[in-house]
């Protein structure tokens, strides 16, 4: 991995979400995480909903809104409309223009992504280096999911190695195997989230098959690439020891020594009412470590090395 050359000077432009300065939890040491939009999966959990389209979107805030429905009149596309006391927004009218951002007197309406060009993000990266060597951290790359940028990502990772810069990928590893292969080789980690062991209830609770993912990590492994498989532990979903028993199966077969466990939390649940969208578990307690240490246990057991 990170043997992937850069032909030419990059000028492709991606539409990121956020960009998170001193990360440590996506990587080794002191990271920034670029985080870009459009992902094909639809977990019912997702802390990010902001990033399933992979369009620039439009925010509502009610309580910021002082209602006088300017945003209404204003609007060239007729994309905003009123519907039971709520602004709602129509993304296939939308033409991303953002005059009724600008002209909110409230401040209620927010723009969520902007366009940005490999050299702007790169630049804001390399602000941190010395953080990187220091810590032996770098640029972790996320979203969404970044399979589906692959051209952007591809620029960008490239961007970042030149200028000698560690790179991470997270990703579902849910993309054709050309086009999964061609962007993970540009990286020195994979991050590789694993839903579900079980290819229906990874349907329901995604909206596609794990059959994909798990071909994607199973060739990753047989290259020898560095691979951290992580397992978000949903609550009611994928928590059970039966599935701590049915997750280790799957990382067998794949070749995998280690995989990281990530408790639940509910940092994205008020994402949600800002996008008018219905969150699946809304007050659903949040996991803690303590809460798995059983379900850690069933990994250690099956010869698995698992950590948070």
């Amino acid at each position: 991995m990170g043997d992937c050359k850069m032909n030419q000077l990059p000028t492709e432009e991606g539409i990121v979400f956020n960009i998170q300065k001193f990360s440590i939890n996506d990587g080794p040491g002191i990271r920034t995480t670029v985080f870009l939009k459009g992902c094909p999966l639809r977990c019912r959990w997702c802390a990010n909903p902001e990033s399933q389209s992979p369009r620039i979107q439009i925010l509502w805030d009610s309580r910021q809104c002082c209602h006088c429905h300017h945003c209404l009149a204003i609007c060239p596309e007729q994309a905003l409309s009123l519907c039971g006391g709520r602004i709602r927004l129509a993304m296939d009218k939308c033409s991303g223009c953002q005059k009724c951002v600008a002209e909110c007197p409230a401040k209620a309406l927010t723009a969520e992504g902007q366009k940005k060009s490999v050299e702007e993000i790169l630049q804001i990266c390399l602000q941190d280096r010395d953080f990187y060597e220091e810590s032996q951290g770098g640029v972790t790359l996320s979203g969404g999911e970044v399979l589906s940028s692959p051209d952007f990502a591809v620029a960008l990772l490239q961007a970042l190695q030149a200028a000698g810069i560690h790179t991470a990928l997270e990703t579902s590893g849910c993309a054709p195997a050309a086009v999964f292969e061609r962007v993970a080789r540009c990286a020195d980690l994979l991050l590789f989230d694993m839903k579900h062991w079980d290819p229906q209830k990874h349907i329901d609770g995604t909206g596609v098959s794990n059959e994909l993912p798990l071909w994607n990590m199973k060739a990753a492994f047989s290259r020898g690439w560095d691979i951290l498989p992580r397992i978000p532990v949903i609550p009611g979903y994928n928590d059970q020891l039966i599935d701590a028993a049915g997750f280790s199966q799957r990382l067998k077969e794949v070749g995998a020594p280690r995989v990281q466990l990530l408790p639940f939390h509910q940092f994205g649940q008020n994402k949600y009412q800002l996008l008018g969208r219905e969150y699946a578990y809304e007050n659903v307690p949040a996991l803690h470590k303590e809460d798995l240490l059983d379900y850690q246990k069933v990994f250690w057991q099956q010869g698995i090395e698992a950590s948070f």
